[in-house]
């Protein structure tokens, strides 16, 4: 088996940048992009939907092997590698980690990019412009979100305890589109825990190669 990965997807998804963050953190080496085998995909196209039946992204192709949905990729990841473990070994701890992936991955995930951000990054309203009624509509589930995000932060370096784990790697990306949109840095502004949780991980070394301006289009 090959001791590297390929990450299927295009580098701005939050979710392709949350398994890459982990390769980073346990020293997986990988390649990243929406191709196989140096052919670029067609993102929707037959090729894409055998490796992801929902056409969606990320995909983790790991020699024969081919996983999608990023949780489980970022489990599979952390249980077959070497390096700094991303998940508590306590049943109790463990649990809670995976708790927090799955509410991030859907629930989270839809207030604030599906419904939020995506508007303003890729605007559908006439001519191109941001549909301000879609904005108003999604704000008041974004502020619940993060007020909860907030409570959950409270007396904790990390979203579940005081060390990093996946829900960190899978939250983050989120986080840092939010703080650098106009229209989201108020809001984060309002949890100063999220905000310095924000700050802790942009330093860590693993986020530089993350965290960076993405490319679209």
């Amino acid at each position: 088996m090959s001791e590297s990965v390929h990450i299927l997807g295009p580098q701005f998804s939050n979710f392709v940048r949350s398994v890459q963050w982990c390769c980073e953190e346990k020293g997986i080496p990988y390649t990243l992009g929406f191709e196989l085998e140096g052919a670029p995909l067609e993102f929707g196209g037959e090729k894409h939907r055998t490796l992801h039946p929902f056409a969606k992204v990320p995909v983790l192709l790991h020699g024969e092997r081919c996983l999608f949905e990023t949780a489980p990729i970022c489990r599979y990841l952390d249980a077959n590698f070497d390096g700094p473990e991303l998940q508590p070994h306590a049943p109790w701890q463990r649990a809670e980690v995976d708790q927090w992936s799955q509410a991030l991955s859907g629930y989270v995930d839809q207030a604030l990019v599906r419904r939020f951000l995506l508007e303003f990054v890729f605007p559908k309203g006439e001519g191109g412009s941001i549909r301000k009624e879609r904005v108003e509509q999604a704000t008041p589930e974004v502020v619940r979100m993060l007020n909860l995000l907030e409570r959950q932060l409270e007396g904790h370096a990390y979203l579940v305890g005081e060390a990093f784990s996946m829900a960190d790697a899978i939250l983050a990306p989120m986080l840092d589109y939010l703080d650098g949109l106009p229209a989201g840095k108020p809001l984060m502004a309002e949890n100063p825990a999220l905000e310095s949780y924000l700050q802790r991980l942009r330093q860590r070394e693993s986020s530089r190669r993350v965290l960076v301006p993405p490319q679209i289009g």
